[in-house]
């Protein structure tokens, strides 16, 4: 029975509503529902994801060996602007997640522009300045190759990972949110991750196929595992910010007819 729960709560048929109940009888809503962008919700979760893409095309630019295994410096924290663009999609939609998209992608573009200009400064004379000058235009100088490595895989995997989520959504309603964040995670990590791989090798030092075959795999791996380890977490985080934003509780109780919609914990 528990395992036939578990089955049930990842894929829609003969599903339970596992995103949202009522205090009555478990009625579904008849599309799917969105909060508004007004709340400050979608404000920190915004934020966050334009300081991770930021922070990961910084550390991107640095390649790492870890045994058998080549990647970047970026590639713990990546996955994190996948978990929050899950979020995005789920609870405010498509239009929302675009927006958090064209934001993330034009705060990267503006740190590169800023590391252009602090580079070109003129700085001081002595020779301690001279050295530490050439370090910051060794460690940012080649940060627009990542950037735009970065923003075409990004955009084009947020985006397909969005796109998968709003047309499960659409077609699942409140069920199967588990299978939502575990389809559009791998297509859309796919995605970015070929093409990212494909523009940064030369940056971090890949120079063979093999190693960008190496590259690109264990990236795809590692933040695909990481994403599906972290979805109880994302579940939860889900769930916790429907139950409290007031335009997506009236949406709801709107299209089930249900008095206090409430959303599992």
């Amino acid at each position: 029975m528990a395992l036939r729960s578990a089955f049930t709560d990842v894929w829609p048929r003969g599903l339970k509503c596992s995103g949202v109940t009522t205090n009555e009888t478990t009625r579904t809503p008849r599309t799917a529902v969105y909060a508004d962008r007004g709340s400050g919700y979608f404000d920190i979760i915004l934020a966050m994801m334009c300081v991770t893409v930021i922070i990961s095309n910084i550390g991107g630019s640095k390649g790492v060996q870890l045994g058998p295994i080549t990647t970047d410096g970026g590639f713990f924290l990546f996955p994190l602007a996948y978990v929050l663009g899950d979020i995005t999609t789920e609870v405010y939609g498509m239009k929302a997640a675009r927006r958090a998209i064209a934001m993330g992608f034009i705060m990267a573009l503006m740190a590169v522009l800023c590391f252009w200009v602090i580079i070109a400064l003129p700085g001081f004379d002595d020779d301690y300045s001279r050295m530490h000058d050439a370090q910051i235009a060794g460690a940012l100088g080649p940060v627009w190759q990542i950037v735009a490595a970065g923003l075409c895989g990004f955009v084009c995997g947020q985006l397909t990972n969005s796109f998968i989520m709003t047309r499960m959504k659409d077609r699942w309603l409140e069920r199967g949110l588990i299978g939502r964040l575990m389809s559009s995670t791998g297509v859309g990590e796919l995605v970015d991750t070929v093409i990212f791989c494909t523009i940064a090798a030369p940056v971090v030092g890949i120079s063979s196929f093999d190693q960008w075959l190496n590259y690109a795999f264990f990236g795809f791996l590692w933040k695909t595992l990481v994403e599906y380890a972290f979805i109880p977490v994302t579940r939860r985080v889900i769930g916790v910010i429907k139950k409290h934003e007031p335009s997506y509780q009236a949406q709801l109780a709107e299209q089930t007819g249900a008095s206090e919609p409430t959303v599992q914990r």
